[in-house]
């Protein structure tokens, strides 16, 4: 029985298969991967979005939420609060674990898993790109900036202004569902838990999207909507990673005595 060789993609397509199936030096795998975050961080700051609407977006999750008892952003911060230290360390998390972990991920990857960093580098790309859509067709306001009584932790400790100055000329505070942040982690979860070859690595893969998402809710900058946000859209992004693969080639069994006798035999059989 003869297997059906896949259908051929438009030429233009299949170049841009064709590049992302493969590994490439780490100086062109880094210009495009900082290339396009740059692009994708200046998409989603642009992204024009007035206070109302996304207030009453805010206000919806909430609802939602609320229907599902799950409403309990407010009361993770304030344990988190409690416990001396915590919320500045949290702080300090959510401005670097975000770009730092998943850098060096990608780079274990690219270094020791050549097989594996594509179809990784690839989800996180389209990742990416498609959470500027949801942004654009529903603009939230975090918890931080909803007026449920929950705190901005970050700018309150110092570390960072994310409602003035450059940071906020560059910065969407309405990006919100879906969460980059908790979409990022499952994807670089998956990476060290999948191919990870040492216990600890794997457990830190499996550990590490739990601790973004309570960085990510404790900080006051998401809401568990978010979070189940961020990880369809991981999963959506995974899935379409896997069907910009390069087909696998057909490659004909040579025709030798011992493959000419496993055939007769099969037949025979």
């Amino acid at each position: 029985m003869t297997r059906a060789r896949p259908a051929r993609l438009p030429r233009g397509l299949a170049r841009v298969v064709d590049w992302l199936s493969v590994r490439h030096p780490l100086r062109v795998e880094a210009a495009l991967v900082l290339g396009l975050y740059l692009l994708y961080e200046t998409t989603r700051g642009g992204v024009a979005a007035s206070r109302g609407i996304a207030l009453r977006h805010a206000q919806d999750v909430v609802a939602v939420e609320r229907s599902l008892h799950l409403f309990v952003e407010g009361d993770v911060q304030r344990e988190a609060e409690h416990i001396s230290g915590l919320i500045g360390t949290l702080g300090v998390a959510y401005l670097t674990f975000h770009l730092a972990f998943t850098s060096l991920v990608l780079l274990w990857l690219h270094r020791r898993r050549p097989d594996a960093y594509p179809r990784i580098r690839t989800t996180l790309l389209l990742a990416s790109t498609l959470a500027v859509i949801g942004y654009a067709l529903f603009p939230t306001a975090p918890p931080r900036l909803s007026g449920l009584g929950i705190s901005d932790t970050v700018t309150s400790h110092g570390y960072v202004n994310l409602n003035k100055g450059l940071v906020s000329a560059l910065y969407n505070p309405y990006a919100a569902v879906p969460s980059m942040h908790a979409a990022y982690a499952l994807v670089v979860g998956f990476a060290l838990f999948r191919h990870g070859r040492h216990l600890l690595t794997r457990l830190a893969g499996a550990a590490y999207p739990a601790l973004v998402v309570f960085v990510i809710v404790a900080t006051g900058n998401h809401f568990f909507f978010d979070v189940a946000a961020g990880a369809l859209l991981a999963a959506v992004a995974s899935a379409g990673a896997l069907l910009l693969r390069r087909p696998a080639e057909i490659h004909p069994l040579p025709l030798t005595a011992h493959t000419g006798e496993l055939v007769v035999n099969r037949v025979a059989a």
